[in-house]
């Protein structure tokens, strides 16, 4: 395979590049710094799929907190290069480096109580998805970047009231052209959903972590870089692994 000097570069942008969900926001208040996350401690990601750090990450950060939100609401999630922001004066991989374009994506699992609840055996359903451009060229990676670390979506305003696990991820796919070499970060929020929506989902929308993603998956196993050497996937329509997401 003939490879761009832009995917040369990618691949040796390594460990430095790397980032971590932190802090999460509903209506742009933000409940802290690692309060009411589950989150990796280190910046390192998951690349194989049957991994069990597949659901919120490696094992690290915990909290009792639980973070309240309404459907409709916006919510954010924090990205940095290390716990706490910048690895250094002038890192030019905060919060991830440009090179690492892919989607960002956030799920819901239901669970009696989200401080406390296990993951193993949780159904996740697909709220959100910042995926691919191909008018603009732009991956959700890069609006992350933008807005100076943070992914933004709106909780679906029919989610049914209760407590869930949300759980967001990037998949960094500058690698991907390898099998096993997509890079996935991800952590998860406890948070309290209010209202009186009244949403189940489908068996077909349900998916488990691990088991959702298989590392041949078209949206993981991808070569993005186009004729122009260019992370454009070549200007066609990308699609994310996993399930769609749900409609109300």
């Amino acid at each position: 395979m003939k490879f761009s000097t832009a995917a040369a570069l990618a691949l040796g942008a390594g460990a430095q590049a790397h980032t971590i969900f932190q802090q999460l926001s509903v209506n742009s208040k933000t409940a802290g710094q690692l309060v009411a996350l589950r989150a990796p401690t280190n910046n390192n990601p998951v690349q194989d799929v049957t991994s069990q750090s597949m659901s919120c990450g490696q094992p690290g950060s915990t909290s009792q907190t639980v973070v309240d939100i309404a459907p409709g609401d916006k919510f954010g999630a924090y990205w940095q290069h290390i716990i706490g922001g910048a690895q250094s004066a002038n890192d030019q991989d905060n919060p991830i480096a440009h090179s690492h374009k892919g989607p960002v994506m956030a799920y819901l699992a239901k669970v009696d109580n989200a401080a406390s609840a296990s993951l193993q055996g949780l159904q996740w359903f697909k709220i959100g998805e910042d995926s691919f451009d191909p008018s603009t060229k732009q991956w959700g990676v890069d609006h992350m970047i933008s807005n100076d670390g943070w992914s933004y979506f709106s909780l679906p305003t029919c989610i049914a009231p209760g407590q869930y696990l949300l759980r967001v991820e990037i998949l960094a796919l500058h690698s991907a052209y390898t099998a096993g070499d997509a890079q996935f970060y991800q952590s998860c929020a406890q948070i309290r959903v209010g209202g009186s929506g009244t949403f189940s989902p489908s068996a077909s929308e349900l998916v488990s972590f691990p088991g959702a993603y298989k590392a041949e998956d078209p949206g993981i196993h991808i070569n993005i870089y186009g004729a122009t050497g260019q992370p454009d996937n070549n200007g066609q329509p990308y699609t994310a692994p996993g399930p769609s997401v749900i409609k109300c």
